[in-house]
């Protein structure tokens, strides 16, 4: 009995097919890796706004602080609660009208120069005190990918 002996080629290297589908898994891995890194860049972008519209916030409350007759008699209000900001920075003409205008030009320097840039304190009598709220308003589209009206608020007694 013979034995038919075939010769079976041996497979040298990888075929196209093999090469291009290898690189299709890599580019769709790649873009996927790209994607997250883009994400994760807004969100730190987000994350930065929000603490330098707290530290502004801050900032304000110290000025009133330093400043706390002209505080409690109402001079540093600026805008109306609920929710009506102002966005242009006052003229300078006493040290509550200055700090607010410095407040309003970093917060516009800082958080963007666009309309939704805005800023709010209002001081009112309480029984403990003056309660004192500051509001910082800022457009944060660039970092959350839509949501873009955002609004920090500290409130005080002085």
């Amino acid at each position: 009995m013979k034995r038919a002996l075939h010769k079976h080629p041996r497979q040298r290297g990888a075929s196209l097919i093999e090469v291009l589908v290898a690189f299709l898994l890599l580019s769709i891995g790649l873009l996927g890796m790209s994607a997250l890194q883009i994400n994760a860049l807004q969100n730190s972008h987000s994350s930065l706004q929000r603490s330098q519209a707290t530290m502004l916030a801050h900032f304000m409350m110290d000025a009133m602080r330093a400043n706390a007759a002209a505080a409690r008699n109402g001079n540093y209000n600026l805008g109306t609660l609920p929710n009506t900001p102002v966005c242009v920075a006052p003229a300078d003409t006493s040290l509550p009208t200055h700090d607010q205008r410095v407040w309003m030009l970093a917060m516009r320097d800082i958080l963007g120069q666009v309309d939704s840039t805005c800023g709010l304190i209002h001081c009112v009598a309480a029984a403990v005190g003056t309660q004192c709220t500051v509001q910082v308003y800022w457009d944060d589209s660039r970092g959350t990918g839509g949501a873009a009206p955002q609004m920090i608020e500290i409130r005080s007694l002085l």
